[in-house]
């Protein structure tokens, strides 16, 4: 695992507070992640983003998942520096609101972001990569799982 400084720890740290504040545990992230209220807010305020950035997020699902990273790209959405993943698209990038990281199954288990115990239900939750991006969005005091389907062609 990566070391972090000081400074990325503490941000590490505000991020797991979001979720213990908001979830009592990872089986209670992915339930209110996959429920119609959550996705219907989540998907609101992050839709008219994601248009800017779908095709780049498909690519580097793509690549992740061909190069045997992962089978399970997440990307982490935030307007704010969150010390999770690579920075795959900042800011004003490409028209976009949002900083977007791309990161991995395996870096959220590690981190301890999703449990042990939730490591089969997060994935048999997991919608096709070539269909929808995984969105671990940070939000104000949110911070939870949103697949967003890609744009079809």
């Amino acid at each position: 695992m990566t070391r972090l400084s000081p400074t990325e720890n503490r941000k590490l740290n505000t991020v797991n507070q979001l979720l213990m504040i908001n979830h009592s545990n990872e089986n209670v992230l992915l339930d209110d992640a996959n429920s119609y209220d959550v996705n219907k807010e989540l998907m609101g305020i992050i839709s008219s983003d994601f248009v800017n950035v779908a095709d780049t997020l498909k690519e580097a699902s793509y690549q992740i998942r061909k190069r045997g990273f992962s089978d399970f790209p997440i990307f982490v959405a935030s307007r704010r520096d969150v010390p999770i993943g690579q920075l795959l698209i900042g800011v004003d990038e490409m028209g976009n609101k949002w900083n977007y990281r791309a990161s991995l199954f395996d870096e959220f288990v590690q981190r301890e972001l999703i449990g042990e115990d939730s490591i089969e239900l997060w994935k048999e939750n997991f919608k096709k990569a070539d269909e929808y991006a995984c969105l671990f969005v940070v939000h104000g005091d949110f911070a939870g799982f949103v697949y967003i389907p890609y744009p079809e062609d």
